[in-house]
Protein backbone atom coordinates (compact mmCIF):
# COMPACT_ATOMS: atom_id res chain seq x y z
CA UNK A 1 0.00 0.00 0.00
CA UNK A 2 0.83 3.42 -1.23
CA UNK A 3 0.85 6.74 0.78
CA UNK A 4 1.12 9.54 -1.87
CA UNK A 5 2.98 12.49 -0.40
CA UNK A 6 3.34 16.68 -1.43
CA UNK A 7 5.39 18.90 0.50
CA UNK A 8 4.66 22.19 -0.38
CA UNK A 9 7.05 24.30 1.63
CA UNK A 10 5.43 27.80 2.70
CA UNK A 11 2.40 28.86 0.85
CA UNK A 12 -0.70 30.95 1.93
CA UNK A 13 -3.39 29.12 3.82
CA UNK A 14 -5.90 29.91 1.36
CA UNK A 15 -3.99 27.86 -1.20
CA UNK A 16 -3.61 24.91 0.97
CA UNK A 17 -6.83 25.02 1.35
CA UNK A 18 -7.61 24.70 -2.57
CA UNK A 19 -4.68 21.83 -2.80
CA UNK A 20 -6.63 20.14 0.39
CA UNK A 21 -10.40 20.81 -1.23
CA UNK A 22 -9.17 19.02 -4.30
CA UNK A 23 -7.37 15.91 -3.14
CA UNK A 24 -10.57 15.13 -0.64
CA UNK A 25 -12.23 15.49 -3.95
CA UNK A 26 -9.88 13.17 -5.77
CA UNK A 27 -10.12 10.62 -2.74
CA UNK A 28 -13.81 10.45 -2.87
CA UNK A 29 -13.91 9.64 -5.84
CA UNK A 30 -11.27 7.10 -6.15
CA UNK A 31 -8.96 8.59 -8.19
CA UNK A 32 -6.05 8.98 -5.71
CA UNK A 33 -5.17 6.98 -2.45
CA UNK A 34 -4.62 8.42 0.94
CA UNK A 35 -2.07 11.07 0.34
CA UNK A 36 -0.29 13.52 3.33
CA UNK A 37 0.31 17.14 2.69
CA UNK A 38 2.70 18.96 4.12
CA UNK A 39 3.20 22.72 4.34
CA UNK A 40 3.74 25.98 6.21
CA UNK A 41 1.63 28.82 6.24
CA UNK A 42 2.18 32.59 6.78
CA UNK A 43 0.16 34.11 10.25
CA UNK A 44 -3.19 32.58 10.17
CA UNK A 45 -6.02 32.12 12.49
CA UNK A 46 -8.24 29.36 12.15
CA UNK A 47 -11.41 28.88 14.16
CA UNK A 48 -12.77 24.93 14.16
CA UNK A 49 -16.48 24.12 14.43
CA UNK A 50 -16.42 24.10 18.07
CA UNK A 51 -14.40 27.14 18.26
CA UNK A 52 -15.28 30.73 20.46
CA UNK A 53 -14.06 34.20 19.29
CA UNK A 54 -13.51 34.87 22.61
CA UNK A 55 -10.81 32.89 22.43
CA UNK A 56 -9.05 35.47 19.99
CA UNK A 57 -7.59 37.95 22.56
CA UNK A 58 -5.90 40.14 19.70
CA UNK A 59 -8.33 42.91 18.50
CA UNK A 60 -9.51 42.65 14.93
CA UNK A 61 -7.55 45.75 14.30
CA UNK A 62 -4.27 44.47 15.53
CA UNK A 63 -4.45 41.09 13.35
CA UNK A 64 -4.94 43.15 10.26
CA UNK A 65 -2.19 45.54 11.29
CA UNK A 66 0.08 42.37 11.15
CA UNK A 67 -1.34 40.69 8.32
CA UNK A 68 -2.70 38.23 10.26
CA UNK A 69 -5.88 36.44 8.44
CA UNK A 70 -8.73 34.59 10.29
CA UNK A 71 -10.43 31.89 8.49
CA UNK A 72 -13.93 29.61 9.97
CA UNK A 73 -13.26 26.11 8.94
CA UNK A 74 -15.39 22.78 9.24
CA UNK A 75 -12.41 21.26 10.87
CA UNK A 76 -13.05 19.81 14.69
CA UNK A 77 -11.63 21.84 17.81
CA UNK A 78 -11.15 25.28 18.73
CA UNK A 79 -8.93 28.25 17.45
CA UNK A 80 -5.42 27.49 16.34
CA UNK A 81 -2.24 29.68 15.23
CA UNK A 82 -0.67 28.73 11.93
CA UNK A 83 2.27 30.70 11.04
CA UNK A 84 6.36 30.20 10.21
CA UNK A 85 8.24 27.59 11.41
CA UNK A 86 5.04 25.02 11.81
CA UNK A 87 4.34 22.14 10.13
CA UNK A 88 0.76 21.74 8.90
CA UNK A 89 -0.26 18.41 8.10
CA UNK A 90 -3.63 17.20 6.31
CA UNK A 91 -3.51 13.81 6.11
CA UNK A 92 -6.20 12.80 3.81
CA UNK A 93 -7.51 9.03 4.13
CA UNK A 94 -10.17 6.50 3.76
CA UNK A 95 -11.42 5.49 6.61
CA UNK A 96 -12.78 2.37 5.20
CA UNK A 97 -9.33 1.79 3.73
CA UNK A 98 -7.06 -1.31 4.78
CA UNK A 99 -5.98 0.66 7.84
CA UNK A 100 -4.26 -0.52 11.25
CA UNK A 101 -6.70 -1.36 14.19
CA UNK A 102 -9.90 -1.08 11.90
CA UNK A 103 -12.58 -3.79 13.55
CA UNK A 104 -15.46 -2.64 11.77
CA UNK A 105 -16.18 -1.46 8.52
CA UNK A 106 -14.38 2.04 8.97
CA UNK A 107 -11.75 2.96 11.32
CA UNK A 108 -13.60 5.48 13.49
CA UNK A 109 -12.63 9.32 13.47
CA UNK A 110 -10.92 9.56 17.27
CA UNK A 111 -8.52 6.30 16.08
CA UNK A 112 -7.69 7.87 13.12
CA UNK A 113 -6.54 11.02 15.57
CA UNK A 114 -4.25 8.63 17.46
CA UNK A 115 -2.56 7.16 15.07
CA UNK A 116 -2.21 10.73 13.92
CA UNK A 117 -0.97 11.42 17.91
CA UNK A 118 1.69 8.04 17.56
CA UNK A 119 2.98 9.53 14.41
CA UNK A 120 3.90 12.78 15.45
CA UNK A 121 5.33 11.05 18.69
CA UNK A 122 7.67 9.27 16.13
CA UNK A 123 8.38 12.51 15.17
CA UNK A 124 9.43 13.71 18.10
CA UNK A 125 11.47 11.66 19.29
CA UNK A 126 13.22 11.70 16.65
CA UNK A 127 14.86 15.11 17.18
CA UNK A 128 15.29 13.99 20.77
CA UNK A 129 11.63 14.91 22.71
CA UNK A 130 9.98 12.44 24.40
CA UNK A 131 5.94 13.37 23.82
CA UNK A 132 2.86 11.62 25.06
CA UNK A 133 -0.97 12.30 24.55
CA UNK A 134 -2.99 13.70 27.91
CA UNK A 135 -6.46 12.29 28.12
CA UNK A 136 -8.79 14.42 26.98
CA UNK A 137 -7.01 17.07 25.42
CA UNK A 138 -6.14 15.81 21.96
CA UNK A 139 -2.62 16.54 20.32
CA UNK A 140 1.06 15.84 21.23
CA UNK A 141 2.51 16.94 24.10
CA UNK A 142 5.79 17.06 26.37
CA UNK A 143 6.32 15.31 29.70
CA UNK A 144 5.83 16.71 32.77
CA UNK A 145 8.06 16.09 35.77
CA UNK A 146 8.19 17.58 39.12
CA UNK A 147 6.40 21.00 39.24
CA UNK A 148 6.83 21.24 35.20
CA UNK A 149 3.49 21.03 33.89
CA UNK A 150 3.15 19.24 29.92
CA UNK A 151 2.83 21.29 27.36
CA UNK A 152 1.71 21.04 23.64
CA UNK A 153 4.24 20.60 20.70
CA UNK A 154 1.13 19.70 18.36
CA UNK A 155 -2.63 20.21 17.94
CA UNK A 156 -4.67 18.41 15.84
CA UNK A 157 -8.25 18.86 14.46
CA UNK A 158 -9.79 16.67 11.46
CA UNK A 159 -13.20 16.82 9.58
CA UNK A 160 -14.76 13.78 8.24
CA UNK A 161 -16.86 13.78 4.92
CA UNK A 162 -18.27 10.05 3.18
CA UNK A 163 -15.40 8.86 5.14
CA UNK A 164 -12.43 10.50 4.07
CA UNK A 165 -10.45 12.59 6.40
CA UNK A 166 -9.55 16.67 5.99
CA UNK A 167 -7.55 18.64 7.96
CA UNK A 168 -5.53 18.06 10.54
CA UNK A 169 -2.13 18.74 12.95
CA UNK A 170 0.03 21.59 13.17
CA UNK A 171 3.56 21.11 14.98
CA UNK A 172 5.71 23.98 16.51
CA UNK A 173 8.91 23.08 14.93
CA UNK A 174 10.96 26.45 14.95
CA UNK A 175 7.72 28.49 15.54
CA UNK A 176 7.64 31.71 17.53
CA UNK A 177 5.76 31.25 20.09
CA UNK A 178 5.05 34.97 21.37
CA UNK A 179 2.54 34.66 18.18
CA UNK A 180 0.40 32.60 20.25
CA UNK A 181 -0.19 35.53 22.41
CA UNK A 182 -2.85 36.47 20.39
CA UNK A 183 -5.19 33.56 21.10
CA UNK A 184 -6.06 30.46 24.01
CA UNK A 185 -4.73 27.86 21.72
CA UNK A 186 -7.09 24.99 21.16
CA UNK A 187 -9.42 27.01 24.18
CA UNK A 188 -6.82 25.48 26.94
CA UNK A 189 -5.64 28.26 29.30
CA UNK A 190 -3.92 26.13 31.87
CA UNK A 191 -1.12 24.74 29.93
CA UNK A 192 1.61 26.24 27.65
CA UNK A 193 2.66 25.75 23.98
CA UNK A 194 6.46 24.71 23.16
CA UNK A 195 8.51 23.76 20.01
CA UNK A 196 10.35 20.78 19.14
CA UNK A 197 13.77 23.96 18.90
CA UNK A 198 12.90 24.48 22.13
CA UNK A 199 12.68 21.29 23.64
CA UNK A 200 15.29 19.49 21.47
CA UNK A 201 18.67 18.66 22.93
CA UNK A 202 21.12 21.20 21.99
CA UNK A 203 23.26 19.07 19.73
CA UNK A 204 19.86 17.78 17.89
CA UNK A 205 19.60 19.92 14.41
CA UNK A 206 15.78 21.09 14.42
CA UNK A 207 14.74 22.51 11.03
CA UNK A 208 11.34 22.55 9.67
CA UNK A 209 12.84 20.48 6.32
CA UNK A 210 14.00 17.27 8.56
CA UNK A 211 10.87 17.45 10.20
CA UNK A 212 8.37 17.40 7.64
CA UNK A 213 10.80 14.65 6.31
CA UNK A 214 10.63 12.51 9.12
CA UNK A 215 7.12 13.02 9.72
CA UNK A 216 6.55 12.14 6.31
CA UNK A 217 8.20 8.56 7.21
CA UNK A 218 6.91 8.18 10.50
CA UNK A 219 3.73 8.30 9.02
CA UNK A 220 3.90 5.81 6.23
CA UNK A 221 5.63 3.51 9.28
CA UNK A 222 2.26 4.11 11.60
CA UNK A 223 -0.21 3.59 8.34
CA UNK A 224 1.94 0.64 7.38
CA UNK A 225 2.35 2.77 4.09
CA UNK A 226 5.06 2.56 1.65
CA UNK A 227 6.03 6.69 0.81
CA UNK A 228 5.77 8.22 -2.80
CA UNK A 229 6.75 11.51 -3.21
CA UNK A 230 4.61 13.98 -5.99
CA UNK A 231 5.58 17.18 -7.03
CA UNK A 232 2.52 18.81 -7.07
CA UNK A 233 -1.32 17.81 -7.37
CA UNK A 234 -1.31 17.32 -10.62
CA UNK A 235 1.85 15.32 -11.04
CA UNK A 236 -0.07 13.48 -8.29
CA UNK A 237 -3.22 12.72 -10.15
CA UNK A 238 -1.51 11.50 -12.73
CA UNK A 239 0.72 9.48 -10.81
CA UNK A 240 -2.20 7.46 -9.45
CA UNK A 241 -3.53 6.45 -12.55
CA UNK A 242 -0.82 4.25 -13.09
CA UNK A 243 0.23 3.45 -9.33
CA UNK A 244 -2.44 1.48 -6.72
CA UNK A 245 -3.06 3.16 -3.98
Amino acid sequence: MVLHLLQFGRIPYSEGLRAMREVVEARKAGRIGDTLLLMEHPPVLTLGRNSSRSNILATDAALAQRGVEVHEINRGGDVTYHGPGQLVGYPIFDLRGDLPGKKGPHLGPVDFVRLMEEALILTCKDFGVPAQRVCKRTGVWTLAGGSVQEKKVAAIGVHVSQAVTSHGFALNVTTDLRDFDWIVPCGIADRAVTSLDLEAPDDAPVSLPLVSDSAARNFGRIFNRQVLASDSVEDLLALSATVPG
